[in-house]
């Protein structure tokens, strides 16, 4: 029982000197930072994007129906 708690213990030990796991967490916190907001903004705001979404894509197929081809020569 001693030797895994020891074993634990080297490795936990280990982990918290490596530099190279730090690095990968600041990354993540990082790109976090920047999409938590973002998909916060989604949430609050779904309705009135899909309504616009809505819109402007019912303006480009009405757009569409209206486009000739250019005579070329």
């Amino acid at each position: 029982m001693k030797s895994r708690f020891e074993s634990l213990k080297t490795t936990l030990a280990r982990l918290h000197r490596s530099e190279q796991g730090a690095e990968g967490l600041e990354k993540l916190l990082i790109v976090a930072a920047v999409v938590l907001p973002l998909l916060g903004l989604l949430v609050v705001f779904r309705d009135r994007i899909s309504d616009w979404m809505r819109d402007t894509w019912s303006d480009v197929k009405s757009d569409a129906g209206d486009y000739q081809t250019p005579n070329l020569p």
